[in-house]
């Protein structure tokens, strides 16, 4: 392993001012630590509440480098849907299709279990809410495994999300009538006008009156914390203002569920809320999340916890939720949750849908002679895959970069199988790169005369913009699906496309489990890892070369020196943030192109946060002067500038900017042209040269240089060392500032946990394979 390239001894251009000069804007603060980019979060599990980092935003859907962005949109003008809105209407649909079908369900709750103290409280509290007098909540639910069934079965599918989109997105904005009002309510309470289009969004109808008479609805906007919050309570309600009121312990509660969630928790175990309420200054915790439940703003849940060596206990049919139970029966251990609905909901429609791939025999397309000559002419893991899935509805397949070929030689046999199939990647990169792989396959004609499937990013695949389209249910249209990354879902996201799929159809969830989890809550893939309910194929296809050695060292918890006699691996130490900066430049514009023959413009710079001295501000303003300097005419960006979109939230797009005219600022990504609207350019675009590793999971590179200054050795952990080395393909230089941080991390600091109920739901409703 290289020290450091001949080339980086020459003297490159003087380090440029690297502060952070802009304030930053009032959104949804994001960093990377402990696994998640959310920063500015507050973690509910941890032991006190504390900020992460103030300085970021969450996973890319933050504002830009720039200051101040011109304009707003001219009076009068057709609004103007973006993507991100059209992407959104589409979750919206779906997640109410969900929430129906949860509420009709008949039937009493089955309990299950005993419960007693602050957990038969709250299950009193609920109570309440099922007599009719409060809204509805799911309480302590417990189910009955899924029948397996031995044929598909037909159900009735919501409509297309393209034809959903077109007829909810002329709601997607708040109306100007509305924005006026609650601008003139922040005014009153001494908060920033520039926050009325969010808060509007985020209230909805009403929105004004809502927030004169609960100004503590202020929190439900990303980025506001209790404490700006409190002071906006103040000057609006003045005396009437206390630390004890109703109004504000609901609040706080649902944001402290909603930075858990930012954190990747699908929900909270009841302790640790009730702990970070305490210490969030909510006189009393208990009485607070009572309310909250009460008023149906949170959901309670109820999971057994297993026990080594025990069988799984099912409730019996007609048991009845009493604290008596049958005599002689031992009591499980339990452990209470509570939760937001959107991600309850999520996380129970995507245990439904697992289960039902899992427990139904998958639809038959070819003679099982075809299957047999598939699994027999694929070699090692590529052919255990075929098998696996010639019998199952649901396969995991595990593996690095080079695992790919496992995936891609299924996707090729499946016309001579008469399936109608596709595979879904995280980003366009990860969509092209699998398709360039899949273009090495010979693809034998199938027995029918069925359109033969490709590839597509999974956004594209969820709004209709790619993929096979639907059928007349709203299914895909497809036989098998194949989704790429698929540790980069999140339950949401994951809910969506299981949801989506026809009975019958096969799923393939791939990816390599050692790198990051989602930015959005939950951890699906390595949930189902840890569940053990289908198979799981590990891919026997080494990464290569000194950089698939190092990598496949990290990933077992070692840092392992390597033979680099090609440069593959380069060390840049440095002692302070200034001088990583500089080297970053100088190796990014001088040293790499030179001695390893990458250009500037394959090269990416992945560095822990977005803030401090070394971040990606500070990283992205250094690379803009010296690679394409400009006076910023369009909100800080100039033609030729390298951008990272974010047209959702844990949604990045890298691209270039092309103009700016009245429309916006016009992108090219991935050779795909994007308008962004003048009001969302500081919202979702920012530069693009330097990234953080969760903004670049799902892209690879030819050439990567990792920034790894002092103050990000707190941050650093084995996930996220694996993903940010692991994205280069020939060439991988690592600035390196943190001494023996690097290591430690490595050898030492595994993901942070995230608290989620999918293990237990899917338990419940699916048998373990052996």
């Amino acid at each position: 392993m290289s020290t450091e390239p001949e080339t980086t001894e020459e003297t490159g251009p003087g380090t440029p001012d690297t502060a952070d000069g802009a304030a930053t804007a009032e959104g949804t603060p994001t960093g990377e630590a402990g696994g998640t980019e959310a920063a500015g979060a507050v973690d509910p599990t941890a032991d006190g509440v504390a900020d992460v980092e103030a300085d970021g935003d969450d996973g890319g859907d933050g504002g830009s480098d720039a200051g101040a962005r011109s304009g707003d949109a001219e009076a009068g003008a057709e609004a103007q849907v973006s993507e991100a809105q059209a992407e959104l209407a589409a979750q919206r649909v779906e997640r109410e299709r969900i929430e129906r079908r949860k509420a009709e369900r008949k039937g009493p709750v089955a309990a299950g279990t005993k419960l007693s103290g602050q957990a038969a409280d709250l299950l009193a509290a609920v109570r309440a809410v099922e007599s009719g007098e409060k809204p509805a909540a799911t309480v302590f639910e417990e189910r009955e495994p899924a029948p397996r069934r031995p044929a598909p079965e037909s159900a009735p599918r919501p409509q297309p999300l393209t034809q959903a989109v077109a007829e909810t997105a002329e709601t997607a904005a708040p109306a100007a009538e509305s924005v006026d009002a609650v601008r003139r309510v922040l005014t009153d309470g001494g908060a920033p006008e520039t926050l009325a289009p969010q808060v509007a969004a985020a209230l909805g109808e009403g929105a004004d009156a809502l927030l004169r008479e609960d100004p503590w609805q202020l929190l439900r906007v990303a980025g506001i914390r209790p404490d700006r919050a409190d002071g906006f309570a103040r000057a609006l309600l003045g005396a009437e203002c206390r630390p004890d009121d109703e109004r504000r312990a609901r609040a706080v509660t649902v944001w402290l569920l909603e930075q858990a969630a930012l954190a990747g928790h699908t929900s909270l175990e009841l302790p640790a809320l009730v702990a970070a309420l305490a210490k969030g200054g909510v006189p009393d915790p208990d009485a607070a999340v009572q309310s909250t439940l009460a008023e149906g703003e949170a959901l309670v849940f109820q999971d057994a916890l297993e026990e080594p060596g025990a069988p799984a206990r099912q409730p019996r049919q007609g048991e009845e939720d009493s604290e008596e139970g049958e005599e002689g029966e031992e009591e499980r251990p339990v452990r209470v949750l509570v939760g937001l609905e959107r991600y309850a909901l999520a996380e129970e429609s995507l245990a439904d849908g697992l289960a039902r791939l899992a427990n139904s025999m998958p639809k038959e397309d070819g003679p099982a002679e075809a299957w047999e000559r598939a699994a027999a002419g694929a070699r090692g893991s590529a052919g255990e895959l075929i098998g696996a899935v010639a019998g199952h509805g649901l396969v995991l397949h595990t593996g690095g970069y080079a695992s790919l070929a496992d995936p891609a030689r299924l996707l090729s046999e499946a016309p001579g199988l008469g399936l109608r199939a596709w595979a879904a990647a995280h980003t366009a990169d990860g969509r092209d790169r699998f398709a360039a792989l899949l273009a090495g396959f010979g693809r034998a004609d199938g027995p029918s005369e069925r359109p033969v499937g490709g590839t597509a990013t999974v956004a594209g695949l969820l709004s209709g913009a790619e993929g096979p389209g639907r059928d007349a249910d709203g299914a895909f249209d497809l036989d098998l699906l194949i989704v790429l990354d698929a540790p980069q879902l999140d339950v949401e996201t994951a809910a969506l496309l299981v949801e989506s799929l026809p009975d019958g159809a096969r799923l393939v969830l791939a990816g390599d489990p050692a790198v990051l989890w989602s930015v959005g809550p939950g951890r699906v893939f390595a949930d189902l890892l840890a569940a053990r309910t289908c198979p799981q194929i590990a891919s026997r296809v080494p990464d290569p070369g000194p950089l698939g050695e190092l990598v496949s060292g990290i990933g077992v918890g070692e840092l392992n020196q390597v033979d680099a006699p090609g440069k593959e691996v380069v060390i840049v130490p440095v002692r302070d943030a200034g001088e990583a900066v500089h080297r970053t430049v100088q190796l990014v514009a001088d040293s790499v192109p030179r001695a390893i023959g990458v250009p500037a413009e394959q090269t990416v710079v992945i560095t822990p946060g977005h803030g401090g001295a070394a971040g990606t501000r500070a990283l992205n303003a250094a690379l803009k002067e010296r690679l394409n300097p400009g006076p910023g005419r369009f909100g800080g960006f100039d033609p030729g500038d390298r951008i990272a979109y974010s047209p959702a939230p844990g949604r990045t797009l890298a691209g270039q900017v092309v103009k700016a005219d009245a429309e916006g600022l016009h992108l090219s990504c991935s050779g795909a042209p994007v308008v962004v609207p003048r009001e969302r350019v500081e919202q979702s675009v920012r530069h693009g040269w330097a990234l953080t590793a969760h903004q670049a999971a799902g892209g690879r590179w030819p050439a990567v240089v990792v920034v790894l200054p002092g103050d990000a050795a707190q941050s650093l952990s084995r996930p996220w060392v694996y993903t940010a080395f692991s994205r280069a393909d020939r060439h991988l230089s690592v600035v390196h500032g943190v001494e023996q941080a690097l290591a430690r991390a490595v050898t030492e600091t595994p993901p942070k946990p995230r608290t989620t109920r999918l293990p237990a739901l899917l338990r419940a409703q699916v048998p373990a394979s052996g």
